[in-house]
């Protein structure tokens, strides 16, 4: 095992002198091929190309002597620090940071970055990162090869988001461009990059907020909201105790698409957008959809409207983790089961109908769950009966993609 690893953290300004001291004692150095090349390596010490940090970790455990590993930004911060310290390869490690890339890049910005999300992307996130730019109004996205903004341009489409690219961040080639979201897979652009997306409402106020983020708090409280706050009556599968029996089966959050089928007076679209979830609102009614619309301004939540009649509208939608189906009965629920959602909730007015549609749900292999609802209101000051309603909440889960 090394005798002792440092890693350095490097943002193209000067090496501090805890730094120099670190390079210049170490017999093995890992970092990409701008790190490797600093005057400050060592002639006599070896050499690692950091592409697999993990192999890398593996050569360094089994190096005898002093290792360095120089890596951009704030190594701690979405960075190597994490892998090299795993069990599996039993280092101590020492850091050494720097100003991280986020940091630099919201500054060559000018802007504040206390109200930023912030996500790693690659292959394997990106279609989530892509859900966070379109939930939120300020994100940076951290990219890799194969998950840059060309591709983060193309998976928002529809949405509207301003692009500013870093480049290169504290290079001599260190560029910095601004353009919109769907001119972004028109150029080629240079790794590493970091992508601050920005679209819709102002967040933190002047006063700037108390948590890093999206303020958890934002808004009134409750998962619902009763009719009133939407400023219209409420359609007969959008009750108070039915949208949040949906939601709670659902989870929707951050990272998560959700459909929204049928939405109505926008309540349970604008209610899973407070969670932090992405969400695509489907109507084919012209007043529902401009209700939905006028519903998220109110909340000040960020979600996407496309008119149109399910099931043919959702042919070219993105991929959702979970859906609710408000309207279009068996047939629409039916196609949402060929997309595979890793969960579904819908209603029914019937026994009949739930029965046919828990057997769709069962054929297409989920774990079906139904539940009778009945809720009354009453009117406290003579408590007595306002408002009954009743209905088949059903929901499926994919066994192998419950969470």
């Amino acid at each position: 095992m090394a005798d002792r690893v440092t890693v350095i953290g490097w943002d193209g300004s000067p090496l501090t002198d805890a730094a120099r001291g670190a390079l210049g004692a170490a017999t093995l150095v890992a970092g990409a091929a701008h790190h490797l090349a600093l005057p400050e390596v060592p002639r006599t010490a070896e050499r690692i190309r950091l592409g697999s940090v993990p192999l890398a970790a593996r050569r360094i455990a089994a190096h005898r002597g002093t290792a360095v590993v120089l890596a951009d930004g704030d190594p701690g911060f979405f960075g190597v620090v994490r892998t090299l310290r795993a069990p599996e390869f039993g280092l101590e490690v020492e850091v050494v940071p720097a100003v991280s890339s986020v940091a630099a890049a919201f500054a060559r910005a000018g802007m504040p970055w206390d109200d930023a999300q912030v996500v790693a992307a690659h292959k394997r996130t990106l279609r989530r990162a892509v859900n966070v730019c379109r939930a939120h109004t300020k994100v940076a996205v951290l990219t890799a090869p194969g998950a840059g903004p060309a591709e983060l341009g193309l998976l928002l489409d529809g949405v509207h988001r301003t692009f500013v690219i870093c480049e290169e961040l504290g290079t001599e080639r260190e560029q910095v461009t601004v353009v919109t979201s769907d001119k972004a897979a028109d150029h080629t652009w240079r790794d590493p990059n970091v992508v601050i997306v920005i679209g819709g409402p102002a967040g933190a106020g002047e006063g700037g907020g108390w948590i890093a983020g999206r303020d958890p708090a934002a808004g009134p409280r409750g998962w619902t909201q009763p009719a009133e706050a939407y400023g219209h009556a409420l359609g007969e599968g959008e009750t108070d105790l039915l949208r949040a029996a949906q939601l709670a089966r659902l989870g929707p959050r951050v990272g998560d698409l959700v459909w929204d089928i049928g939405c109505g007076s926008g309540a349970f679209a604008t209610e899973a957008a407070r969670g932090g979830a992405a969400v695509i609102a489907v109507d084919r009614d012209m007043e529902a959809c401009a209700r939905t619309e006028s519903a998220a301004r109110r909340f000040g939540v960020q979600l996407q409207v496309v008119r149109g009649t399910a099931p043919h509208v959702l042919e070219n939608l993105p991929e959702p983790d979970v859906v609710r189906v408000g309207g279009g009965g068996a047939a629409v629920v039916s196609a949402v089961l060929d997309r595979r959602p890793q969960r579904i909730v819908t209603h029914a007015a019937t026994r009949d109908a739930a029965e046919l549609v828990g057997r769709d749900l069962t054929e297409h292999g989920y774990q079906v769950e139904c539940a009778l609802l009945q809720s009354v209101e009453l009117d406290t000051r003579a408590w007595t009966e306002r408002e009954r309603s009743v209905a088949f909440l059903l929901s499926g889960a994919l066994p192998d993609r419950a969470p």
